[in-house]
């Protein structure tokens, strides 16, 4: 068999199946050739490969797939330091929304800036993730809210990609808050949404997903279901920031468009549950800003698990609510607050998270015919990368084979 690149001497974590746990296989070996997995399996087993091969011993250290941030809003400028100082005494997240702050302010920031000063800021972020492992990452539009600084952004994530070795699944999020000059007509700029920026992020290929806040600072069950269906008018799948501070049946109506993922989801009652359950609705779950926010409502994990809905960590990455960029640290705070064990977590920033993007047949799991994308551990048991705070054991990233 041809192969250009052989790992051996390893222990894998394939999460190749839900029934197989995190499916180890203890004396194992990956080879690529032309970027994607020829094998991937215990090395005795291994057919015979071609002596031109590059040959990498691992030493016995572990091997997951590439690690993936599906939920970050990662491109921005500047930075909400003024608004945690309100938080810390005490005042709202909905009441520094109404007061001109929160997503508003980054959006002055934002509009501001060029696309190469958006670049200079976001790499520090970015470059962050991709130290821990992160081969793919998604990252969301939002702080532009007007046909320029959308296009700015989605932009922006083109270049990144082109100046890192990383899969980036860029999602347009126009319905992330009402822009200044809407005078808070939600309805007018919900139509200017369909009826213009939509359908131009769709023509210029832009984005592969669409996003939405349903929540009563943002945008209404009605008016996401406007959108989700221009969505659908257009070729682009959905998600959804659903039921975060209030039960308005987000997750349900995620469900209704057969929504990639549902996104938070803390007020999420059974019948939203039930409905992700039938869809093939992935729940990404969002712990950092939980507790950035300080907030006390947990999302229902007993009722995900047991009507089976497939469960997604991520960094949320942001300036306002989540300003993390430890995918790390993001699965140590699934575990403490959300209760997720060791499997769920390392399960949901590979296997799942490549759900929640629609990308599972390319990534997310060691096996043939997917990317070669790779993370390489210094540890001796896969709870260190859920256990440990603070602490990087990625020995090597591999994207593509590289």
């Amino acid at each position: 068999m041809h192969a250009e690149r052989i790992w051996r001497n390893a222990r894998l974590a394939t999460f190749a199946s839900w029934t197989d746990g995190i499916g180890v296989v203890e004396r194992g070996l990956v080879a690529a050739a032309g970027g994607r997995i020829v094998y991937c399996g215990e090395e005795s087993s291994a057919p015979a490969f071609v002596t031109s091969s590059e040959q990498i011993d691992c030493e016995r250290r572990w091997i997951t797939p590439g690690l993936i941030d599906c939920h970050t809003h990662l491109v921005y400028a500047g930075n909400r330091a003024a608004e945690f100082e309100q938080r810390l005494a005490g005042v709202s997240y909905q009441d520094i929304a109404r007061a001109g702050g929160g997503i508003a302010s980054t959006v002055r920031a934002t509009r501001a800036a060029t696309e190469e000063q958006l670049v200079t800021a976001s790499l520090p972020r970015l470059d962050a993730l991709l130290a821990e492992g992160v081969t793919t990452i998604e990252i969301k539009s939002g702080y532009g809210l007007d046909w320029a600084t959308e296009r700015r952004i989605l932009q922006t994530m083109q270049t990144l990609a082109a100046r890192r070795s990383v899969s980036i699944a860029r999602t347009f999020l126009g319905a992330h808050a009402l822009p200044p000059e809407s005078g808070g007509d939600a309805n007018r700029y919900t139509d200017m949404l369909c009826s213009e920026m939509i359908p131009l992020v769709a023509q210029a290929k832009l984005a592969d997903a669409l996003d939405a806040y349903c929540e009563r600072v943002a945008f209404s069950p009605q008016q996401v279901r406007q959108i989700f269906q221009a969505a659908r008018r257009h070729g682009l799948p959905v998600k959804l920031h659903a039921d975060q501070l209030s039960a308005l049946g987000g997750a349900a109506l995620a469900a209704e468009f057969a929504a990639l993922s549902a996104d938070h989801l803390e007020y999420t009652d059974e019948a939203g549950v039930a409905a992700m359950a039938r869809a093939g609705t992935t729940a990404v779950l969002l712990p950092a800003a939980f507790y950035f926010l300080r907030e006390t409502q947990l999302p229902p994990i007993d009722l995900l698990r047991r009507y089976r809905v497939p469960l997604a960590v991520a960094t949320d990455c942001n300036p306002g609510t989540a300003p993390l960029t430890s995918l790390l640290l993001a699965m140590n705070m699934a575990a403490t607050l959300f209760r997720l064990t060791v499997e769920e977590c390392l399960a949901g920033i590979t296997r799942e998270a490549a759900r929640a993007l629609g990308r599972l047949d390319t990534a997310g799991t060691l096996e043939v015919g997917k990317w070669c994308d790779l993370a390489i551990w210094n540890i001796e048991q896969p709870a260190e990368l859920v256990y440990r705070m603070g602490f990087n054991p990625l020995h090597a990233r591999v994207w593509r084979s590289r």
